[in-house]
């Protein structure tokens, strides 16, 4: 997270405060979100391990899905989301905006 934190106040249009975690009435989560003062943002979710990346990709979809679904909140869609492991043997591409990344990569 201290990375994350460091990263994204290196942004330019960072927020004041542009990493954050998610959690709502629901229960559905996000380990951190990355948030511009333009309304872009990005959802992360810190697993482990690549074992456990499709039940983390499963609730990024979640939130995504609810969160742009509702016209009046008038949330834009993520710039992309992403699933970090700590232990993993490559990156991949789930679909469209839908990362896994190994924790070795960003940076590289």
């Amino acid at each position: 997270m201290r990375d994350l934190q460091v990263y994204a106040h290196e942004l330019e249009n960072a927020a004041d405060i542009p990493v954050r975690y998610y959690r709502d009435d629901s229960g559905l989560e996000a380990d951190a979100i990355i948030e511009l003062a333009d309304g872009r943002w990005a959802a992360l979710e810190i697993k482990t391990s690549e074992r456990k990346a499709d039940a983390a990709i499963e609730r990024l979809r979640a939130l995504r899905d609810k969160l742009t679904a509702r016209g009046a909140a008038r949330v834009r869609p993520p710039e992309f989301m992403a699933v970090i492991t700590g232990v993993s043997e490559y990156a991949r591409r789930v679909e469209e905006g839908l990362y896994v990344i190994p924790i070795t990569c960003p940076g590289a």
